[in-house]
């Protein structure tokens, strides 16, 4: 009895994905069009369910081996055309958040729309160049800046998860380096740090420079959207 006790409590431990072989992928009992359909179901349902980004190999799942998800997607984008929420990708996997349009109707209906972490001028400054010339040491951001940046400063950026400590920099005394995260990521709707503005290709179109950076002038892709879960 203790024996069968303890393989069926295996059967139901860990992160229920034990019994995957029991899920049904490949569908080949469908038709292409049903199994695409189905497929498609599934992936919309899971990434409406879940409460962050769903990754594309949560979604790889429950979905067959011959599927493409990036296609897969796009069938599912063009279904909500003209609908007032979409499939986004952000913070390396896809979520639904509502079209910007509605914003002011959410705001009015349920408030909210307000940014998940209260910002100061300043962090953003600090947290825009960490995002740029990551992994950065707090001693770099003070001379980047011309004057101490805190560790309050810094403390309240990692307090709010947008930042997490780096490698250690091959310095006197290794001082930690600061890098951005993917709670970064989807506070500011980027998919990856490649979705940044490129800095290089700022200042020499003279949209960008330090001196614009520290007055303050910041690439429009800091301003979050009024998007919704």
């Amino acid at each position: 009895m203790a024996e069968a006790t303890r393989r069926r409590g295996k059967g139901q431990a860990g992160d229920g994905r034990a019994n995957d072989h029991l899920f049904d992928r490949e569908l080949e009992h469908l038709p292409p069009e049903a199994r695409w359909r189905e497929w498609m179901h599934r992936v919309e349902a899971t990434i409406f369910a879940a409460s962050e980004p769903v990754g594309r190999e949560t979604l790889a799942r429950i979905v067959g081996k011959s599927c493409s998800l990036d296609l897969l997607i796009d069938d599912i984008r063009e279904e909500l055309r003209g609908r007032p929420y979409d499939l986004v990708a952000v913070a390396g996997g896809w979520k639904h958040l509502t079209r910007p349009a509605y914003a002011d109707a959410i705001r009015a209906a349920i408030g909210g729309g307000e940014r998940a972490v209260d910002l100061t001028q300043t962090e953003v400054l600090v947290l825009n160049a960490i995002a740029y010339f990551q992994p950065i040491t707090r001693g770099e951001l003070s001379s980047f800046f011309g004057k101490e940046i805190s560790r309050d400063l810094i403390g309240h950026l990692r307090g709010a998860g947008l930042i997490a400590s780096g490698p250690r920099a091959p310095q006197p005394g290794a001082p930690y380096t600061y890098v951005t995260t993917q709670a970064f990521l989807l506070e500011f709707g980027l998919n990856t740090l490649r979705d940044l503005p490129d800095f290089e290709a700022l200042e020499d179109a003279g949209l960008l420079s330090r001196e614009k950076l520290l007055a303050g002038d910041i690439p429009i892709v800091w301003s979050i959207g009024e998007e919704g879960a």
